[in-house]
């Protein structure tokens, strides 16, 4: 007898243990609930615990041909069924040297027993991440937290599944991860730095230009976990950036030649100081995240003070220089 046959599955929708994570199924509608029963623990000490599987890593599953051969039970007690052959070829290490030495369908079942299980610390919402980034299928479906992917990811490399080759552009894990970006910028950058995606911190960067990094802004496990390179890399690029607004704005409005209405050197000057006045100014309060409405905002009142119309002219023609060039300024780390 196989271990799929001992399962009990309802057919009225389940009564779901609280800590169950709901996964929408590729094959069933919902996930069936073990009745307690014994189970052999890695330990082979049985114990009485209520169950639940996979809605994707179940035993009837579709993944690949053959049935799932392998299991293992998350720290919330519910089971992913998954193939001995895949895992061994994602992971360097055997599944951190937890990998059965012999698949589940090779143990016997005696008394209500489920076979070999292996357990592991994880939660069912984390391996449930790593399992299908070992198979390359998206979990997108079951909208992760930024706190499962990281537990997720971190898993990855416990088990010998390298994080960063297998979170490529072309991957799901990759999007779903960029897609919590805009809003959790930090803990999204930090994941990548520590495992060194680079392919991915590059564009999570463009979200980190107003986060302040001078001493005290940021913790010491942030800082321990995003490590010196990445850090140096995000300072680097706010640095840059507002140097390069600085620099931007040296050069004030060409001036005009005289005119019967705008000839003296004191008028066609008057717009030159004010100018440098309003520089001062925006360069003093220059930041990495500076918008380019904060510029044109800084400048544009100059113009009501003009009675030229070509000195006004000249004014709108280098607020437009400035703001194309703040524009044209990477916002992303190298």
């Amino acid at each position: 007898m196989d271990v799929a046959s001992l399962l009990q599955i309802n057919t009225a929708p389940p009564q779901l243990i609280p800590d169950q994570v709901p996964t929408p199924p590729p094959s069933i509608s919902s996930s069936p609930t073990i009745a307690p029963r014994a189970l052999e623990s890695e330990e082979g000490v049985p114990c009485d615990v209520s169950l639940s599987i996979s809605r994707t890593f179940h035993p009837k599953s579709k993944l690949l041909p053959p049935q799932p051969d392998t299991i293992f039970r998350s720290s919330d007690n519910v089971l992913f069924y998954v193939h001995r052959t895949v895992i061994r070829e994602k992971s360097a290490n055997d599944w951190n040297g937890r990998l059965p030495q012999l698949p589940a369908s090779t143990h016997s079942i005696e008394d209500g027993g489920m076979g070999k299980v292996t357990s592991l610390p994880e939660s069912a919402a984390a391996l449930n991440i790593v399992f299908h980034a070992v198979y390359g299928y998206s979990c997108a479906h079951y909208s992760p937290t930024l706190d499962d992917i990281i537990a997720g990811v971190d898993a990855m490399a416990i088990y010998g599944v390298p994080p960063k080759d297998h979170i490529l552009p072309c991957t799901p894990l990759y999007v779903l991860i960029l897609n919590h970006a805009p809003l959790a910028p930090l803990p999204a950058y930090t994941l990548a730095a520590f495992h060194d995606i680079h392919s991915l911190a590059v564009p999570i960067s463009t979200h980190l230009l107003s986060i302040p990094l001078g001493p005290g802004s940021l913790t010491d496990a942030t800082l321990q976990r995003m490590g010196p390179i990445y850090l140096k890399r995000l300072l680097c690029l706010q640095l840059d950036r507002v140097d390069k607004l600085r620099g931007l704005l040296v050069s004030p409005p060409l001036p005009h030649p005289p005119t019967k209405t705008c000839h003296l050197a004191v008028e066609r000057t008057r717009l030159t100081r004010a100018w440098t006045l309003a520089a001062s100014r925006v360069a003093w309060d220059a930041s990495a995240d500076m918008s380019s409405s904060a510029i044109e905002a800084a400048f544009l009142p100059l113009a009501e003070q003009l009675t030229c119309p070509l000195c006004a002219e000249s004014l709108a023609t280098c607020v437009r220089r400035v703001v194309d060039g703040w524009s044209a300024v990477k916002r992303s780390i190298e």
